[in-house]
């Protein structure tokens, strides 16, 4: 239950520091807004992100941001360059998307056996589901566990389900507790060519570091289809591991996200975090 807490603790302080940014709240101001001491916020956040408050609100603020997107403007070119044209290898090649065949996807998932479970992650408490294929579903649940499970049978209708809390459990393990570059994840998912094409682009985005729409729809051909990519990104079922939480707007602003906009910058920033503390021990 603590860790809950914390997350929404955290989740609440970024909240209120991406709209605050500007006045540069002190550690103070940001800790009475979550109703904690200065010295229990201070380690609560740096417990979960691995820096200080005032070290993650600088990895969201716009200008840095917008420099991170200078970085990743010749994206295509990069992945083209280390082998990135078929498989993302940001992962280390540890992802790999397979359609649902055209059966599956008419009979809405009959004959496929889904084991599925509830679980904590650094970003608030998750819904997973797995098949023998690979994971067909991640999503963060913050009320209604009933209302998540129930929109996540409505599309496998016809599937065979069953609650597996140990097995789910291990995967939330490799996903947000293990170093990913450990560990292969296949993914079984439904969608059209055109969400799966702009998912497996979201797949060559590094860790830590973020893109724009109009890079992404240029990596699938289609350099006029940025609102169509968003809707598709919209369509991701599976949270965290295919990115779109590091797809920006042009002008270096968060946007949009399924799972909310604080989680959204909580991903960001924690995954920054790791990537600086990384870079930092090498």
């Amino acid at each position: 239950m603590s860790e809950k807490i914390n997350y929404n603790r955290v989740a609440e302080a970024i909240k209120y520091l991406s709209v605050n940014y500007k006045q540069q709240p002190s550690l103070e101001e940001v800790a009475t807004h979550v109703h904690l001491s200065s010295f229990h916020f201070q380690r609560i956040f740096t417990d979960w992100a691995g820096i200080s408050p005032k070290k993650f609100l600088q990895y969201l603020t716009v200008e840095e941001l917008k420099k991170g997107l200078k970085h990743t403007k010749n994206l295509v070119q990069v992945a083209e360059k280390v082998g990135l044209s078929t498989q993302s290898r940001v992962y280390d090649l540890f992802v790999n998307i397979e359609a649902v065949t055209p059966q599956e996807y008419k009979t809405r998932g009959k004959g496929v056996e889904i084991e599925y479970g509830f679980h904590k992650t650094p970003f608030g408490e998750c819904f997973i589901a797995n098949t023998k294929k690979g994971i067909c579903s991640l999503s963060f649940v913050d009320d209604d566990k009933e209302l998540v499970f129930a929109e996540f049978t409505d599309k496998w209708n016809n599937a065979k389900f069953s609650k597996n809390q140990s097995t789910t459990e291990n995967l939330v393990e490799k996903l947000f507790y293990e170093p990913l570059y450990k560990h292969q994840f296949n993914l079984l998912l439904k969608g059209t060519k055109f969400q799966i094409k702009v998912w497996e682009a979201l797949l060559k985005i590094p860790f830590g570091t973020v893109t724009t729409y109009q890079n992404i729809a240029s990596i699938i051909g289609h350099s006029n289809a940025s609102r169509a990519v968003g809707t598709a990104m919209g369509r991701n079922p599976v949270a965290f591991l295919i990115p779109c939480h590091r797809v920006l707007c042009s002008e270096g602003l968060i946007g949009q996200y399924h799972w909310g906009v604080p989680r959204k910058c909580a991903i960001i920033g924690w995954e920054k975090a790791r990537l600086h503390l990384q870079n930092s021990t090498d």
